[in-house]
């Protein structure tokens, strides 16, 4: 394990051992401005020393991996989880917009072709993306000296997945050739028959099944089911829909990171000199060639360039969590057309949503919070560590913050995708 150390001017030095900061600490020469990960600025000048640091980042839509490390040592090492709700929000208050406007409850008069699209502009999710691996590898470079930093971007071939096989025009005569709409293919793939109640119930009229929410799911063919009114209605009424799954693997994520790889990249490239670009190719082959395991934290150290770098003790999983909830009321009304507040007070008993806290010893993140003062504790990778426990069994240790940040064992982390 490792102390980060800064100078009085704020700038990095090579990290030191827990003994040393101990030393310093108790000199009055140091404090701790972070617990995780630990950092101590230095309250005396200092000439510092300085080794060539490379920082890998494999880039990605779910995770990201970050590696800085020298020739012969990992100094940082990292999984960041981010944030997948950012469509699925966007379209729940595009809903609740379209409800305002048909709602006789309009104050002012409409606008039209008023809003222009600034220079730059992207989509909010991709937009979120961009922003947090910028984020995350400038809190890197705050506590490290890092001397040049290294992304991965990926490309993938979505027919090469599904047929690898594929090659020449076979790519312009996909599945849905020769029909007009998906509605069509998805009737013609099911043979226009019911595929819950394969014709029992005898209802004719036949209805095209999201199985996944639009919102979240799109209109691929996989997301796509034929159903009788029948089983749909009773589907619908009976919220049965989660008992069915895909027909098909969902590539959105592989998708989206073939869109946003360019944008990821240049936007990093803008914040901080010394960027150099590499391919997942590279990654693999340097993997293979070294005998390494598959991981993002692993793949982000071959990236760095020093894939046979001593591993450390211990490794940290990042989460990427919601800063501000601004929808006020519930979506589900009450009995009598009543809205119930949506939003909890910022504080029960002392703690606000996602503060760390010790529980018999153990460190977690509160993840639920009831007034009667029990509370839903969680780790990172979502092991439920208690449903309710009582606020007064609880130590405070962190505030919570928009990087949720957990120690790990030295290669532990989430199982690699996108």
């Amino acid at each position: 394990m490792f102390v980060y150390v800064i100078n009085k001017h704020g700038e990095p030095f090579m990290p030191c051992s827990p003994r040393k900061a101990r030393r310093l600490l108790s000199a009055g020469k140091a404090r701790v401005i972070h617990r995780t990960s630990f950092t101590i600025p230095l309250l005396y000048g200092s000439a510092g020393y300085k080794q060539p640091v490379s920082l890998g980042v494999d880039a990605g839509t779910k995770h990201v991996g970050l590696s800085a490390a020298t020739e012969k040592q990992v100094l940082y090492e990292a999984e960041v989880l981010l944030r997948t709700d950012i469509q699925d929000l966007l379209s729940s208050r595009r809903a609740f917009r379209r409800a305002r406007r048909n709602r006789k409850t309009r104050y002012r008069k409409p606008k039209f072709l008023n809003r222009k699209t600034q220079q730059g502009w992207l989509p909010p999710s991709i937009q979120n993306k961009r922003d947090a691996h910028i984020k995350v590898i400038r809190n890197v470079t705050k506590i490290l000296p890092i001397t040049k930093i290294l992304v991965e971007v990926a490309q993938f071939d979505i027919q090469k997945i599904k047929d690898f096989a594929i090659a020449g025009k076979e790519y312009q005569e996909g599945d849905q050739m020769g029909f007009w709409k998906v509605r069509e293919y998805v009737l013609f793939r099911d043979e226009h028959t019911c595929q819950r109640g394969h014709g029992k119930s005898k209802d004719k009229i036949l209805n095209v099944h999201h199985i996944e929410s639009r919102k979240t799911g799109g209109n691929a063919p996989g997301n796509l089911m034929t159903l009788c009114d029948t089983c749909h209605d009773r589907i619908h009424r009976e919220n049965l829909t989660h008992s069915i799954k895909r027909t098909q693997e969902s590539f959105r994520d592989a998708t989206q990171m073939t869109v946003t790889r360019w944008f990821i990249y240049h936007g990093i490239q803008k914040a901080f000199s010394a960027v150099k670009l590499t391919y997942g190719y590279i990654t693999k082959n340097t993997r293979i060639t070294n005998a390494l395991d598959k991981s993002h934290m692993m793949d982000a150290r071959c990236i760095s360039g020093h894939p046979l770098a001593h591993s450390p003790k211990h490794t940290l999983l990042i989460k990427q969590v919601r800063g501000q909830n601004r929808q006020l009321p519930k979506a589900t009304l009450l009995k009598g057309g009543v809205r119930k507040a949506n939003k909890a007070p910022r504080y029960v008993f002392g703690y606000q949503l996602f503060d760390k806290v010790r529980y018999h010893g153990q460190e977690c993140f509160v993840f639920g919070r009831r007034a009667s003062g029990y509370f839903d504790l969680r780790l990172l990778d979502g092991t439920k560590i208690s449903a309710g426990v009582s606020y007064k069994k609880l130590t405070l240790i962190e505030r919570a913050s928009t990087l949720l940040i957990q120690t790990t064992k030295g290669g532990s982390g989430v199982s690699s995708s996108a």
